[in-house]
């Protein structure tokens, strides 16, 4: 029987035998258009311009949003989530998993954590030791807790998260344009070659001015594969757009993150507008560019306090955000912070959790919410 190690350096070389496939495919096609097209097919002069620098830039980006995509390293929980040396031996030792939870509560209490497991347990990684942060999960694949977990892409040979979530978005975004741009450019000659070969013979075929070489065979092969391509990628691509606009993972979307409260699909959903800026960031200028953007840190997300949390701070909601903001009584706690974020200008998180009064304005309804801190 062969050592585990030794099979596990198998699966990780039989793992990019996809990566390697699209690579094929993508120098292939580079070649069909830029060789058998534009330099042997075409002959007008100003189109093979404009069709090579157009295809060059498409290209290009397809090419740079896929390498960061497969090359840069899914994030996992720093340190502050896993145990202290003291808790774990107590955690290892303990047989009782109510036992463990309590060790476990000791530790997350002064973590900045709002999801629970179904059974409302801390969620906990025994394989990598770690309590896992908010939409945090182990992979199998990677071996590995990743921050904001997307799904494991074999395409790419890696997990899709919070560290390179924009980069998948973009990859599917070019090479969506890619395809359709190879399919509509070479169209028109696709029916001219189809024609052709449709033909006893050359001759027989009226004011055909294409040449009858093997680049027909390219030419007509490319536009399948362009073609079947762009069918499959403007499917995936328009379901994670969706998934974008609603700021849930894949994950979340077939299994709503539970809150202390009870699952809530849209636990984090901030608006239209705030969940496309949670990914591609706050600047416009940079969305288009595979460079990393996204807003937080991949441990702690804000979340929509439609369901108040029973061990969350006291809050207290007024419409008039210039108070608010003027007072500056923000807690310290992390929890609290994470509402800051969230609240922005809009709700006003108080330090006194014993007794609060409702404040009183003239035509202005206030809603005072009382909750009680986790002690």
């Amino acid at each position: 029987m062969a050592p585990t190690h030794v099979l596990r350096c198998c699966q990780r070389g039989l793992a990019w035998i996809p990566v390697i496939f699209i690579a094929l495919v993508v120098c292939w096609s580079y070649y069909a258009y830029v060789v058998e097209l534009c330099i042997t097919t075409i002959q007008s002069p100003g189109e093979k311009i404009v069709y090579l620098v157009l295809f060059h830039l498409s290209f290009v980006m397809f090419v740079w949003s896929y390498w960061k995509t497969i090359f840069t390293r899914p994030a996992s929980p720093s340190k502050e989530f896993c145990l202290p040396k003291v808790e774990k031996e107590q955690y290892e030792k303990e047989e009782r998993p109510e036992n463990q939870q309590e060790i476990l509560k000791r530790v997350a209490s002064s973590l900045p954590l709002y999801t629970r497991t179904g059974a409302g347990a801390i969620r906990y990684c025994d394989r990598c030791q770690v309590i896992k942060p908010d939409r945090c999960h182990h992979c199998s694949a990677c071996d590995m807790c990743v921050l904001k977990m997307d799904h494991h892409c074999p395409w790419v040979n890696n997990c899709v998260g919070f560290s390179n979530y924009k980069y998948f978005i973009l990859f599917l975004a070019y090479s969506l344009v890619y395809c359709l741009f190879i399919a509509a450019t070479v169209l028109q000659y696709f029916i001219k070659f189809w024609t052709l070969c449709r033909r006893k013979s050359a001759e027989n075929c009226p004011q055909n001015e294409l040449p009858d070489t093997h680049a027909k065979f390219h030419v007509l092969f490319l536009f399948f594969v362009a073609a079947m391509f762009c069918i499959s990628i403007l499917s995936l691509f328009s379901y994670h757009l969706w998934l974008v606009g609603k700021n849930r993972s894949t994950i979340e979307a077939f299994r709503a993150p539970v809150f202390r409260n009870g699952p809530d699909k849209n636990g984090f959903s901030l608006g239209f507008t705030k969940n496309i800026a949670q990914v591609f960031g706050d600047e416009k200028k940079y969305w288009l560019l595979p460079v990393f953007t996204s807003q937080g840190d991949g441990l702690t997300f804000p979340t929509r306090l439609v369901n108040i949390d029973p061990e969350q701070p006291t809050v207290i909601l007024q419409p008039d955000s210039s108070k608010s903001a003027e007072d500056g009584s923000i807690p310290q706690s992390p929890l609290s912070d994470s509402q800051n974020r969230l609240l922005g200008s809009e709700q006003h998180i108080s330090d006194d959790h014993s007794s609060i009064d409702p404040l009183k304005s003239d035509g202005t309804d206030v809603i005072t919410v009382y909750v009680e801190s986790e002690s």
